[in-house]
């Protein structure tokens, strides 16, 4: 017969024992690891949460989203078990800090950079407005729309709560920036219905020395200086007014950078007509966009190419900084 006092020897476990037995098959948590979590208890702004650490780790309200969080229920329910980012080594209690909103965060840049990839168009709520454009979200995300890019005559401020097409300009995750292009929606949009060649109808909308901008269909193209007329001409504002109405032909159609070139030279019969005779250019228009549709692809024959538009100067020649925004007249 085993005495009680042998008993208690071969089974005793002291506190240091059971402390060491932990440190052993304990795991090492660092920050910047995902962890799998269940909730253990709901606080009054925040969550303790088991993961398998000797302290329940605690996530406070403000990490549960990328979005706003009043109250942990709004997001967590007790027992639920989910994934979790580590954000904070232990602290003086042993205690790491959680959260979700990080998780929410990497994969929002993911997927907007694979939207981006895509070329994809997505749209988005105009929640605010600044003096630079205005600001809507993207898969969580706060992106910019510059005020040249955004394509409405309406003031900026009347776009709150207004959705919009919207393109990826930039998607930089180290630099924090977001920049969309309401513009480049619209152009593409457009231009899906447009041809090289084609003519169409639009009013000037600003005019600038080195061109005019005409607004077709609620979209802008460039008629740029040296495609009004073969004649020289020292400056748009001696041929154009803003609101004048012509007819313009299309010369290049740029989908990746969001542009529209247009040509009113090609349609005069005489070279100099649309300063002497702007109505006989306005009527002989389809006559001569045939011609220069015909030139074209003979010129495409000739050199083999297979494809073809003529190039703008004025893709040459303007800078992303120097267009205008679709209000400025």
């Amino acid at each position: 017969m085993v005495s009680q006092k042998t008993a208690s020897t071969e089974i005793g476990f002291t506190h240091d024992d059971f402390a060491a037995l932990l440190d052993k098959y304990d795991y090492h948590f660092s920050p910047g690891d995902v962890v799998a979590g269940t909730v253990f208890s709901l606080e009054p702004r925040g969550a303790l949460i088991d993961i398998g650490a000797k302290t329940a780790a605690y996530i406070p309200v403000q990490e549960m989203s990328i979005n706003r969080v009043d109250a942990p229920e709004e997001v967590l329910q007790s027992n639920e078990t989910r994934e979790f980012f580590i954000l904070t080594d232990e602290n003086e209690d042993g205690q790491l800090t959680l959260s979700i909103r990080r998780i929410e965060y990497m994969r929002a840049w993911e997927r907007v950079r694979q939207l981006q990839a895509e070329d994809a168009t997505v749209r988005s709520q105009v929640f605010a407005t600044n003096r630079g454009g205005a600001l809507v979200r993207i898969e969580g995300l706060r992106g910019f729309i510059p005020g040249s890019h955004i394509s409405t005559r309406k003031p900026k401020e009347d776009l709150v709560g207004e959705e919009l097409p919207l393109k990826f300009l930039e998607v930089d995750e180290e630099r924090n920036r977001l920049v969309l292009s309401h513009r480049r929606a619209l152009v593409e949009r457009k231009m899906n219905r447009l041809e090289v060649g084609e003519v169409v109808i639009g009013s000037v909308r600003g005019i600038k020395p080195y061109g005019a901008f005409i607004d077709i269909g609620g979209v802008s193209g460039l008629l740029h200086i040296s495609e009004i007329s073969h004649e020289h001409i020292d400056t748009p504002h001696s041929v154009f007014n803003v609101n004048d109405e012509l007819k313009v032909m299309i010369i290049d159609l740029d989908a990746e950078r969001g542009r529209i070139s247009l040509s009113t030279k090609q349609l005069e019969p005489e070279p100099g007509d649309m300063l002497k005779n702007r109505d006989r250019v306005y009527d002989m228009a389809d006559e001569m966009a045939a011609k220069y549709r015909d030139q074209m692809q003979a010129k495409t024959q000739e050199n083999g190419s297979g494809g073809g538009s003529a190039i703008a100067p004025a893709d040459l020649d303007i800078s992303e900084d120097e267009l205008p925004s679709a209000t400025e007249e």
